[in-house]
């Protein structure tokens, strides 16, 4: 019998295509090098950070960001770009169906980096799918933060060595893995939805095409 009570998602990128494409693509249209941006939005310091733990309001966003790009050598359109964001994620809809899947066996969990304008319109939707959601704009902190896996396993009611987390940044991952849960790394294939399976010992794709074609209509089973 598995060990595991819970498994804990991510949004962006998970039960989504990957935000990351949103972003580069902003990139290469606007002739500005993602090197150059990608460090900028995962600095625990940075404006991304403190939007994302609604430290600073949108129009401040706006104008930090701009002012971090410029200093690394480039003008951007700080709110262009988070236009492009929030309109270049797409459902993953056989992912949708795994969390109702899972809802059967155990407890199902997302923790996500979201701010309270654009993508959080997204995950409202599919509230109803969670038994605990943990919202990075909402708590103050923002994954790799130990802190808000912790929280996440508080309000499931379980010990971090019993849950399962399925994220796309490998470091948000690592910090999963130092507190004793199991992790999963999610990209554009089908191949961790086969790895869920194999940790679980249960076989979720059985009827996944029906489940997928519902993935827009979350209800509780």
């Amino acid at each position: 019998m598995t060990r595991f009570r819970a498994a804990i998602f991510d949004f962006g990128g998970v039960l989504t295509t990957s935000p990351v494409q949103s972003m580069r693509a902003f990139c290469e249209s606007n002739a500005v090098p993602w090197e150059a941006v990608g460090p900028l939005l995962g600095s625990h310091e940075g404006a991304c950070s403190r939007f994302e733990t609604s430290a600073i309001s949108q129009e401040e966003f706006v104008v930090a960001f701009e002012q971090e790009c410029a200093a690394a050598g480039h003008q951007i359109d700080g709110a262009r770009f988070l236009s492009g964001f929030f309109g270049g994620m797409q459902l993953r809809n056989e992912m949708i169906a795994i969390v109702r899947r899972l809802r059967e066996h155990m407890k199902v969990g997302c923790i996500t980096n979201n701010v309270q304008a654009g993508t959080r319109e997204r995950l409202i939707a599919f509230e109803e799918l969670f038994d605990a959601v943990i919202e990075s704009s909402r708590v103050g902190m923002r994954k790799p933060d130990p802190r808000i896996y912790l929280l996440a396993c508080e309000q499931l009611g379980v010990k971090p060595e019993e849950a399962i987390f399925l994220d796309d940044f490998g470091v948000n991952l690592k910090a999963a893995r130092a507190l004793g849960m199991a992790t999963i790394k999610v990209d554009h294939t089908d191949s961790a939805i086969r790895e869920l399976e194999q940790l679980l010992g249960l076989q979720l794709t059985a009827t996944l095409e029906t489940d997928a074609g519902a993935g827009d209509h979350p209800e509780r089973p």
